[in-house]
Parts: C-alpha cells; structure tokens; sequence
C-alpha cells in the first residue's frame, strides 16, 4: 500500500479533531473584554491540545517517510492511535469547562498517556527504528506520573503536561536524519 494515503487519511482526521476543538470556544455574548473571562480555561486546554495534536501530526509525518512500507497491521496500529487522539477534543472540553478540575485532568493524562503508547506501538509495527528514545520514555512516564499526582493537586498534572509539550516542540531530527 501507498504510504500517501494513510498519511491523507490521518492528516484529515487530525485536521477536523483541530476543527472539533475550536468548536467548543463558543462567542461571548456581550461585546466587553470582560465577557472573555470564562472562556479562558477553554481557550487554554484548547492551546495544550491544539500544541499536542500538532506535534503528533508533525511526528506522524516523519514517522511515515521513515517507514519502509505499509501494510495491514500498519493501517490498524494508525487507526489505534487515531482513536486514541480522536478523544482529545472530549477531554479538552471537559478539561477547561470544569476549570481544569481533577478528574477531567487526570483523565486527559489518561487519553493522553494512550495516544503516547498508540504512537509506540505504531512505530514498532512500521519498522522504524529511531534510536535512542529518550522523548519517547519520558513522555509516558510523565503522563503515568501526572494521572494520581492531578488528584493531589491538578496544577501538578498540568504543568506535567505542558512539560511533555515543550520537550516535544523541540523538533526531533531523528527520523529526518534517516531519510536525508
């Protein structure tokens, strides 16, 4: 199988999660500045989603162009991680409607720590072999670690989560070294 077509497909999966999600920001009322005040807690699990969801789309697309060919074990372990991301926009409105209350945390590390094996598993099953993973062990670990720690205080789970971000928006040039 063509390798243009599972990334076309996902590309348009993660295209309309983005799409989903800004839904959810929903147009004040009043015309005042003031009127933006409840939509921040939205607004910001928005921006850590739409950051993740980028930087999976981005990874996604190297991880492809590394992948020595596609086949049916590929297009399934592709579907497990889109369901996994498929429910970010579940988790981040649940998330920022309840001012980031504990269990709408946790459970974003949750979906989040499942997108981050989806992603493992995917890149075993094409073959891809990135070296030493350093991103890819941390990450889940930190996910693991801010499911309890967001019962004992949810600022902790978050600033975890951001910190996976930010690991991840320095880009990864494993994956272009090996097909540069």
């Amino acid at each position: 199988m063509h390798k243009g077509r599972i990334e076309a497909f996902s590309d348009g999966v993660i295209a309309i999660l983005i799409t989903i999600m800004v839904l959810e920001l929903h147009v004040p009322k009043s015309p005042h500045v003031g009127a933006l005040r409840p939509l921040v807690p939205v607004f910001l699990s928005y921006l850590l989603s739409f950051v993740f969801l980028g930087i999976y789309w981005n990874n996604h697309h190297h991880l492809l162009q590394a992948a020595p060919h596609i086949n049916g074990a590929a297009l399934w372990a592709n579907l497990h991680l889109l369901f996994w991301l498929s429910l970010f926009p579940f988790t981040t409105a649940w998330m920022g409607e309840n001012h980031f209350d504990k269990v709408p945390v946790s459970i974003y590390g949750v979906v989040s720590l499942l997108a981050a094996i989806a992603y493992y598993v995917l890149q075993r099953v094409l073959g891809v072999d990135v070296g030493r993973d350093i991103k890819g062990l941390v990450s889940p670990a930190l996910y693991a670690a801010a499911i309890p720690l967001s019962f004992v205080n949810r600022w902790i789970g978050l600033a975890l989560y951001v910190t996976v971000a930010l690991i991840w928006l320095i880009p990864d040039r494993r994956l272009e070294k090996q097909f540069a």
